[in-house]
């Protein structure tokens, strides 16, 4: 469904040019749900707007959904869904003249277009809407009338630009089911962007790690996390001790990356469940007392750590847009993409 080679975009602002995204390769095969995870500031939306024709690639190829990205783009967007982050609806627009509407645009017949309508709305729990203002809408139904919207052509591919940012807990574990649903049950192939690590964790068959414009890892939930290295353990013990905690875990059968601080010490090992019996022994055994005890499997953070020295966490809303166009950290801020920025709504219109 997704065939992409070098994929480049480079930006020029005020004599200087920023490598926003520098030559990825992307292959996602029907039916599958993948995610595209990486800090602000990396290269998530600017490629996600060249896969669905919103931007032109400096460089590189691809075939999305069947057609050349470069020589069909008609053909791309007659044949892909797309839920843009900031939607798609007129804020004084009724949520079925706004499903209508973009039916009409895709080529339904009025009568198609409110049928297909009808069924969407069913299965996207808005029965009962179709005569209220968007912009009276909550937020998780607001989104759910985004799918609908880019769902009104069938589409085979869909793409999801941070689907959920914004969204309560409740609203946004509501959407994810709608999400899985749209694979298992219609069997669209899914490609979205979030920087939410439950969320890719929790959807995504696959994902896609992308940092500085490359892509650094790609795998499934699972194969990345086994990358990391062990079962993270933090023990709280008494301030006065905690040198001598740390000597005791030192001696611990693979344990590795050890850090202390006051009444702290946190290290790495194979499994985690199996070690603690052996150091609560041990510690018995030399008079000392856990105050408290945790094992954190790995995490998706934990291996963007590992891959790049730094947080994911500690990398979201952290990268700044300048005056140039570019985030704080040097590449293409992903929402100021030059002068194409304002077609966003425009583009998702598009039959």
């Amino acid at each position: 469904m997704i065939k992409a080679r070098g994929l480049q975009r480079r930006f020029t602002s005020r004599g200087r040019t920023v490598e926003a995204v520098k030559g990825v390769d992307i292959d996602v095969t029907e039916g599958e749900l993948v995610g595209f995870l990486g800090p602000n500031g990396a290269g998530k939306t600017t490629t996600l707007r060249m896969l669905t024709t919103l931007l032109t690639p400096t460089a590189g190829e691809a075939r999305v959904a069947g057609c050349d990205l470069r020589a069909d783009p008609v053909g791309v967007r007659r044949r892909i869904g797309y839920v843009a982050q900031g939607g798609g609806t007129g804020p004084e627009c009724k949520v079925a003249e706004e499903i209508e509407l973009q039916g009409r645009l895709y080529g339904l017949g009025k009568a198609d277009a409110i049928a297909r309508g009808k069924e969407l709305t069913e299965q996207l729990d808005l029965s009962g809407l179709d005569q209220r203002l968007t912009k009276t809408l909550s937020g998780g139904q607001r989104r759910r009338l985004d799918i609908a919207l880019g769902l009104i052509h069938s589409p085979k591919l869909v793409f999801f630009d941070e689907p959920t940012t914004g969204l309560d807990p409740q609203s946004r574990a509501n959407l994810w089911e709608h999400i899985r649903t749209l694979r298992s049950e219609q069997g669209v192939t899914l490609f979205l962007t979030t920087h939410y690590l439950e969320e890719a964790d929790t959807l995504c068959d696959r994902i896609l790690v992308i940092d500085g414009g490359e892509i650094v890892a790609e795998g499934t939930p699972d194969a990345l996390k086994a990358r990391v290295s062990g079962d993270g353990v933090v023990l709280g013990v008494d301030e006065d001790v905690t040198t001598r905690a740390a000597e005791i875990v030192g001696r611990a059968d693979g344990a590795h990356d050890l850090v202390t601080t006051p009444g702290e010490v946190r290290f790495r090992v194979p499994r985690g469940d199996t070690a603690l019996p052996a150091l609560l022994r041990a510690f018995d055994a030399e008079g000392l007392t856990m105050q408290s005890m945790q094992v954190q499997r790995p995490t998706l953070d934990d291996v963007f750590l590992t891959l790049t020295g730094r947080s994911l966490r500690d990398s979201d809303g952290g990268d700044t847009d300048t005056a140039d166009g570019t985030a704080a950290n040097g590449t293409a801020a992903d929402d100021n993409d030059g002068n194409d920025s304002d077609r966003n709504e425009e583009t998702t219109r598009v039959a």
